[in-house]
């Protein structure tokens, strides 16, 4: 039966749940505070990642955390405040970071991924999308013996779940990349992962969305839910009120302040990582993660994307400087004739992606609300996660059988 449908937020994960509820025979209306045309899902690496098996609340993060709060330049950092939700948060997200949940995360991490990358593919060819798309893998490339041992180890724990990948000698990684100059020991080589230039996909699913007739209402701030009987009645936005069959809510870093005015705590906070781009060639065809630096390095259509940071440090716009030159000396330290330029610099950009308090995404209907279907809190997996997410709260507004177990994404988890 066809529902009308609203879906908050227009990001990857918003859109993606319009398309697959449009092709399902949903009536679908996008709502987003913003232009359409910026943030997590603009600015992110592009990968398309089974490889990233091991949730953000993994064991020693927080203590790194803590040891990284005085450094300046860190690729983590943590902003301590007296604010209940963050501290809620920051309590919630150190019991997570334990082995056993990193052990019960990686089936279901690796499946919400690899059928991501499945449904990419038929997205592409089913609507003859053009958007860059490669198949080249991710180079893990380290400097140090210690982090080597432990990329090796993660490669053994993705080989156990299906996922390719493999150590690779300094002279491998010649023959891999011959035309650009490689300071790293070694790499762990994941030939299971995709990479894409986000601006396509977004240009081109925005594009036949509207197209097919889904509504795309941008500049408008969703201020208010009104819910009677366990029910969303109508929204009401700085413009005018909807009314909608069913409701999703995948307004990223912000779904939480959305989801108290319901009483639904979503323990999730927005996690800041920045972009710097160059258009000019720098050798690099395969995508790399600096690994000591946790830099992102993307070889898009016309540019190579260098991209890092995790800022935990609430809603805001701000750019440090600091963690932006980190991010370019770390580029330099990696590939020794790389040097990004200070116009590359000040044309940063960031995003700020949402980081649930154990790794793993809010994905599922609301005990409190029975017309509310939570997206949110993918934080750097948004864009590995993206098609099959949506097409997930197709299937549960569908009230289908879903595609993959979703019980650990639950939202009263």
């Amino acid at each position: 039966m066809s529902k009308n449908v609203i879906v908050i937020g227009g990001g990857i994960i918003g859109l993606c749940s319009a398309y697959y509820l449009h092709k399902e025979g949903h009536q679908v209306t996008v709502i987003d505070q913003s232009n359409m045309d910026e943030g997590a899902s603009y600015v992110n690496a592009g990968y398309l990642s089974p490889s990233h098996i091991i949730p953000l609340s993994a064991p020693g993060v927080m203590k790194k955390g803590l040891k990284w709060m005085l450094n300046p330049s860190s690729p983590l950092y943590i902003k301590p405040r007296l604010d209940v939700d963050f501290l809620k948060w920051a309590w919630a997200f150190n019991k997570s970071c334990n082995a056993k949940h990193v052990e019960r995360s990686i089936p279901v991490i690796k499946d919400i991924a690899v059928l991501s990358q499945e449904l990419y593919d038929a997205i592409k060819k089913d609507e003859n999308f053009s958007f860059h798309y490669d198949k080249k893998g991710l180079l893990m490339l380290c400097q140090t013996e210690k982090t080597l041992e432990s990329e090796v180890k993660i490669a053994k724990m993705a080989n156990d779940v299906g996922l390719e990948a493999y150590e690779v000698t300094l002279q491998e990684l010649k023959q891999l990349e011959p035309n650009v100059s490689i300071n790293a020991i070694g790499a762990v080589y994941f030939k299971c992962d995709y990479h894409t230039t986000p601006d396509e996909f977004m240009k081109e699913m925005k594009n036949f969305l509207k197209n097919a007739g889904v509504q795309l209402l941008i500049n408008e701030k969703v201020k208010d839910l009104e819910v009677q009987n366990n029910n969303i009645t109508k929204i009401t936005t700085d413009k005018q009120q909807y009314k909608a069959d069913e409701y999703v809510l995948a307004a990223g870093s912000w779904s939480s302040l959305l989801s108290k005015k319901l009483g639904i705590k979503l323990l999730l906070q927005a996690g800041k990582g920045y972009r710097i781009n160059t258009t000019r060639n720098t050798g690099i065809t395969i995508p790399a993660i600096l690994t000591e630096a946790k830099v992102a390095v993307t070889p898009m259509n016309g540019f190579t994307r260098f991209g890092g940071t995790m800022e935990i440090a609430g809603i805001n716009r701000n750019i440090n400087k600091v963690r932006v030159e980190a991010i370019a000396n770390a580029a330099t330290k990696y590939y020794p004739d790389v040097k990004l330029t200070d116009d590359e610099k000040n044309n940063v950009a960031f995003g700020l992606r949402p980081v649930s308090y154990d790794g793993l995404p809010f994905i599922g209907k609301s005990e409190k609300c029975n017309n509310l279907t939570i997206a949110a809190g993918h934080a750097m997996m948004g864009w590995s996660m993206a098609t099959a997410t949506g097409k997930l709260v197709e299937e549960i507004i569908s009230n289908k059988k879903t595609s993959l177990s979703i019980g650990m994404f639950s939202v009263s988890r």
